[in-house]
């Protein structure tokens, strides 16, 4: 059978880490339950938030923030992620149990929240041809893939108060024009087939669709 490598965390980068003593702190203020923490590591990988380890005598937690000097909040709303932990959590429960949420900068240095830590391998293009997978297995990866993707999207959304999320109603042609918007704002060389794509685009807007829940950033994961 073959032994996935579980993701595991470094030193944390100079400049990034959390301080441990105001971090301790907090969570002896408000979440009390939470051991001190001796430790903290950091999740390399990733693009957008920075995600930590925290250990904790013999438990671990994870801790995300946005990136130092971010700027685009929508892109870094921590509140916004826990939300979605604690909605799912009660009706999906595969994902980590959301712990604490601190919408203070004064603690960390910008505001930041704590959930419990999943273990788990993340097939990556990097690693995932290293593994020597086997047809079958990696069949039953993809399915299982597919499935859990198919229980997000069938949640009802009103009774598990995931609507409250977004804006279901006109979804697309707001993403349409907002990415259209980004595109002359940035626009440098005029470039004929752009405008003749953000036409086609705007002329052929499809459908409105029942809402439902969506993850943008969904992973195989083998745990």
């Amino acid at each position: 059978m073959t032994s996935f490598p579980i993701d595991q965390p470094t030193t944390a980068r100079e400049g990034e880490t959390p301080d441990i003593k105001k971090l301790n702190a907090y969570l002896r203020a408000h979440v009390p339950e939470v051991e001190e923490i001796q430790s903290i590591t950091q999740f390399p990988s990733g693009y957008s938030n920075l995600t930590f380890c925290l250990r904790a005598g013999d438990h671990e937690f994870i801790l995300r923030r946005p990136p130092v000097g971010a700027n685009i909040k929508s892109a870094h709303d921590m509140g916004r992620e826990f939300k979605v932990l604690s909605l799912l959590k009660k009706h999906y429960s595969k994902v980590p149990t959301p712990i604490a949420y601190c919408d203070s900068e004064e603690t960390i240095g910008a505001p930041f929240y704590i959930m419990e830590r999943i273990q788990g391998a993340i097939l990556r293009a990097t690693n995932a041809p290293k593994l020597s997978i086997s047809k079958e297995l990696f069949k039953n990866l993809s399915e299982a893939l597919v499935d859990n993707l198919v229980a997000l999207h069938e949640l009802d959304i009103k009774s598990t108060g995931l609507d409250q999320l977004g804006k279901p109603d006109g979804y697309v042609q707001r993403q349409v024009e907002g990415w259209i918007k980004r595109y002359y704002n940035a626009e440098t060389d005029k470039l004929k087939e752009m405008d003749l794509l953000a036409t086609w685009l705007q002329k052929n807007l499809p459908g409105e669709q029942a809402p439902t829940f969506l993850h943008n950033d969904y992973k195989s994961i083998a745990s």
